[in-house]
């Protein structure tokens, strides 16, 4: 009789669900996701949830395979040695491998008052909390975004678009990762919108107070609500269990994604540190990475030698309210390039792609295996900074195969 492994994946997300539903390609393979929430979040469409165009989730019967069994609960501590989990509700989950894919958030702010006086939006929690809070401010009241990545642009253009007064914080450039061609078209389009944006030396915010935001050239900002986007943490369940990390708590692994520490624990998506080398927090890594670990699972399962990341890139994309958007095209290792697609065509392409990262996730749930986008090369680059590192990834531990 063929024995059936145990895997539990930590974390309902784009690259979790990813995961779990590659994992049920084998029939000996019995799959838990472990997730707080009883429905799938498209973290991408948070900020469509605050300004009031989409509630940003989706029933988990659309992209999750009958096979995974949905636990709908926190892990607390992993436990490597006895290869359990410790649940929130008080019980436990024993597995024989391990996907860790438990996402991000902000970085808690260490700004004075950020904690206290301003919105974070990284959560279907905090957007759920953040909505009533506007829309018991009146609409002339002065909104402030404080950053200037995907997150802040969009969340600004789009209550922009609403009628709102809305100031945009940069806390330096506007838009780090755009092309600089990108960015003045991003520029323009928040100014059609009447966003104010402060960019450049001297627009970091140093204290939020109740009602205003201060910067670091002096100006006080009147501010009814404050919106904080900048900064990048993840939970530290793998701190809290012992496992090794890299200084932001993102669990360190080898180029297949395997745990540094503990050769039955596989990492994806923004929680993830492949060779001390993450990828950019995006869905557009965080599925990929999802189906990779699934492999590696899989060939550990099987008794075979796992692939390594070969992850690609395409760009990014932003909305810019519900009417506009940009496609910042980029060299397939992740470098901007000149090329971008703006406007409605853009809004269209960034519609594509939320739509897509959903009908991805529900494919693989359909039929195990059909997802191939990992699979495609992004090129010698990252090899190249492997070796500038010096050579080698690090190496797996094998005290738990």
């Amino acid at each position: 009789m063929t024995q059936n492994t145990e895997v539990v994946v930590i974390g309902g997300g784009y690259a979790g669900v990813m995961a779990a539903n590659r994992l049920t390609r084998r029939e000996d393979v019995t799959v838990t996701l472990i997730n707080p929430r009883r429905t799938f979040v498209e973290r991408i469409r948070l900020h469509q949830l605050v300004g009031g165009s989409d509630d940003a989730v989706v029933d988990y019967r659309e992209v999750l395979g009958e096979r995974v069994r949905l636990v709908v609960d926190s892990v607390t501590r992993i436990d490597a040695a006895g290869r359990e989990v410790t649940l929130a509700s008080g019980g436990t989950v024993g597995y024989d491998y391990l996907v860790y894919a438990v996402g991000s958030g902000s970085a808690d702010p260490s700004v004075p008052g950020a904690a206290e006086f301003a919105y974070p939006i990284t959560s279907l929690e905090d957007a759920e909390r953040l909505r009533p809070v506007l829309d018991a401010t009146p609409a002339t009241a002065p909104v402030t975004v404080v950053g200037a990545g995907p997150s802040g642009i969009e969340t600004a253009a789009e209550l922009a678009e609403a009628g709102r007064a809305v100031t945009l914080v940069c806390g330096g450039a506007l838009g780090p990762y755009l092309h600089p061609r990108g960015r003045r078209t991003v520029a323009r389009r928040l100014a059609e919108l009447g966003v104010a944006v402060l960019d450049g030396p001297g627009t970091k915010v140093t204290a939020v107070t109740r009602d205003a935001v201060r910067l670091g050239d002096g100006r006080e900002l009147p501010s009814g609500v404050t919106i904080w986007t900048a900064g990048f943490g993840v939970p530290d369940l793998a701190v809290r269990s012992g496992l090794s990390t890299d200084a932001l708590g993102r669990l360190l692994t080898d180029e297949t994604l395997t745990s540094v520490d503990d050769a039955r624990i596989v990492a994806a998506g923004d929680s993830a540190a492949p060779s001390d080398l993450p990828l950019r927090m995006s869905c557009q890594a965080a599925m990929p990475l999802g189906a990779r670990a699934a492999d590696t699972v899989l060939s550990k399962i099987a008794g075979e030698r796992p692939e390594t990341l070969n992850q690609v890139f395409a760009g990014q994309c932003v909305s810019l309210g519900r009417r506009a958007g940009i496609f910042q095209f980029a060299h397939r290792y992740d470098v901007a390039v000149w090329f971008h697609i703006a406007g409605r065509p853009g809004a269209k392409v960034k519609e594509f792609v939320c739509r897509s990262t959903v009908k991805h996730l529900a494919a693989e749930a359909h039929e195990p295996g059909a997802y191939r986008l990992h699979r495609v090369s992004g090129g010698a680059k990252r090899r190249q900074l492997l070796q500038a590192k010096g050579g080698e990834a690090p190496a797996t531990a094998e005290r738990a195969a």
